[in-house]
Parts: structure tokens; C-alpha cells; sequence
């Protein structure tokens, strides 16, 4: 593994600049790593390992650079929660069922367990599914494939982070290089929480899986990884079936 300096500045170049959150995804990707005993991500370790992001923000960028984990890869997911957080997936490391590996007390004590696994299931079928939004458990409540779980650590960035730095270099009026000094020297324990908890993949999630391409009904294009929705009969894309995120502009521009 790298120094911490020589992964900032890797994490510097891929962002486009250097900020307290790359600063932070360094850190909260190192000890998610440590916790998990992998030592080289990007090298001997590199298909141990599955990462869910769960912010679009400076820090995700980080924790790529750290893991090599990449979307292209299908190695890092993400999941728009808008929570600075990340899991850390191991491969190596497959859970039963029955085992309960959650650590930390939750109002939701369902979530561990199902946190990140979105398989071919969209939220609103998962709504229809269950009384729990987050629970991705069959109407009967037995999980869904509980032969693809994995160990995982889940860590998430303190709140209270940002007053701790504004205690340690009260000297420093700017809020960006306050944090990112900080953040360089704060212990992992003031910077984060952790738990332990299982992550369901199947076999389409994986990198490098392959199937047959399914062709939606109504719009033509092909769909990959069991993203296809039956409706009325029919097999369409998730935006045909109307979960779009976009909407056609009529006539040319």
C-alpha cells in the first residue's frame, strides 16, 4: 500500500484538486482496507474486492484512486443516498443466512443485512414488496439469494468531524484547509464509524459477468445484467417501464 501523501496526491491528480474531502475519502477508504486485512487493492488483491459509494461527491473520487475499484470495472457501485460512506466488500469472505455480523445499535436492524444488494429490483418494487422501503426480503421474509453474501465493513464519516477540526486548528480561518490539515492527523476512530455487515451479490453484479442481452419491447435497445422489467406481459427497460430520469423533447432542435 502507499503512503497516505503519496495517495492524496494520486487522488489530487484524478479529481482535478486537492480538497478536505479527498482527504477524507483517503482516509475512510485506508481504514474500510485495514479492517478487511487487504493490503494491495489494485494489485495481488484487486478481485477481492467490491466498493458501494453512497455520495456523488469529492470523496468518491478518493476512494477509487484507493481501491481501484472503477465503474467500468463494475467493482464500484453506487448508491445515491447522499451519505458520506462507503463498504467495502470482501470476495473472499462469503456469510450464511443465518449469520449476524451488525455491530452498532439501529432503528432500522433490516438494512445491514440488505444494505446495498439492488440486483434487477427497483425501489418500487421493493416498496411493493415489503413494509420496509430498504428491505430487499421476498414477501415471505426469507432473503432473497442467501448464497451470495459477503462480509463487508460499512464506515461513514463522523458529523461531528468538522467541529473536531475546528477545535484543533482554531488558528486556520479557512474551512477547507482547516479540515484538510485535520483530517491528515485526526485518529481513524474520530473520523469515522464503522459496522460490520453483510452485502448480497449475485451473480450479475460481479465483474466480468456475462449473459445474453435482452432487447426491450418497446423502444428497441438492448438491456444488460437483468436490468429488463416484465410489465403487462412484456419485457421492457426500467425507462420504458417508467422509472425514467429523463423525458423526450418533441421536435428538433
Amino acid at each position: 500500500m502507499l503512503s497516505l501523501d503519496s495517495l492524496i496526491r494520486e487522488a489530487e491528480i484524478a479529481h482535478g484538486h486537492l480538497c478536505a474531502g479527498q482527504i477524507l475519502g483517503v482516509r475512510l477508504a485506508l481504514f474500510g482496507l485495514a479492517k478487511l486485512g487487504i493490503e494491495d487493492p489494485r494489485g495481488k488483491d484487486r478481485k477481492r474486492l467490491v466498493t458501494f459509494v453512497e455520495i456523488d461527491r469529492c470523496a468518491t473520487d478518493a476512494i477509487a484512486v484507493v481501491t481501484g475499484c472503477r465503474l467500468g470495472k463494475r467493482a464500484l457501485k453506487f448508491r445515491d443516498w447522499g451519505k458520506m460512506a462507503a463498504t467495502f466488500v470482501d470476495l473472499s469472505a462469503k456469510v450464511s443466512a443465518p449469520d449476524t455480523l451488525h455491530t452498532r445499535e439501529s432503528k432500522h436492524p433490516s438494512i445491514p443485512d440488505v444494505i446495498l444488494s439492488e440486483a434487477a429490483t427497483s425501489r418500487s418494487e421493493v416498496a411493493a414488496k415489503s413494509k420496509d422501503p430498504y428491505s430487499l426480503n421476498n414477501p415471505q421474509g426469507q432473503p432473497a439469494n442467501p448464497h451470495h453474501s459477503y462480509r463487508a465493513i460499512r464506515v461513514a464519516a463522523r458529523e461531528s468531524s468538522k467541529q473536531r477540526a475546528r477545535e484543533l486548528h482554531p488558528e486556520i480561518e479557512n474551512k477547507n484547509q482547516q479540515q484538510m490539515l485535520a483530517y491528515r492527523e485526526m485518529p481513524d476512530d474520530d473520523l469515522f464509524t464503522t459496522e460490520w455487515v453483510k452485502v448480497e451479490l449475485l451473480p450479475e453484479e460481479f465483474p466480468g459477468y456475462k449473459a445474453d442481452r435482452i432487447v426491450c419491447a418497446q423502444c428497441g435497445e438492448g438491456i444488460n445484467f437483468h436490468r429488463e422489467v416484465i410489465h403487462d406481459g412484456k419485457i421492457l427497460c426500467r425507462s420504458c417501464a417508467g422509472e425514467s430520469y429523463y423525458s423526450v423533447l418533441q421536435g428538433a432542435l
